[in-house]
């Protein structure tokens, strides 16, 4: 009997996109199983120092409810070798901003130890969740002086 393929894959998923959606449908053929860590509202603050514009329990209703996602678990911390062993997964897929960096370079060679695979998936460069949050804010600042 062939060995179910575990995918994994994280994100914030902060104001849902079509980039969002074609990452998991993506990582989704690769795998059988692919399982989705989201950001919560308190790591996010860590690392961008700002909460998401969507609370953390709808950005997870809204990404368990896609038929490509097959588990959703918080992501509490940004320490890809511990979530290998907390999840145990075969494949991860990231984002291609992330390859060659200093942190993925060893994140790859560590998982290799564990013949886990890194798979890169090129952004959608005409959308993301900071440019959407940058047209909005450019938007209500025009309305706001309006008045």
């Amino acid at each position: 009997m062939k060995k179910e393929i575990v995918g994994y894959t994280t994100g914030v998923f902060d104001l849902f996109h079509i980039g969002h959606l074609r990452l998991l449908q993506k990582a989704k053929n690769g795998c059988d199983r692919l399982i989705v860590g989201v950001s919560t509202d308190e790591l996010v603050e860590t690392y961008k120092g700002k909460k998401p514009i969507i609370p953390f329990d709808e950005r997870i209703e809204i990404v368990s409810a896609l038929k490509c996602v097959d588990e959703v678990v918080p992501q509490k911390h940004r320490d890809k070798i511990a979530s290998y062993h907390e999840i145990n997964f075969d494949v991860m897929f990231v984002g291609s901003d992330w390859k060659g960096s200093e942190l993925f370079t060893q994140v790859e060679s560590e998982l290799a130890g564990y013949d886990v695979k890194v798979v890169y998936f090129e952004y959608t460069n005409h959308v993301s969740s900071t440019s959407l949050k940058s047209t909005l804010q450019t938007i209500y600042d025009a309305e706001t002086l309006v008045r």
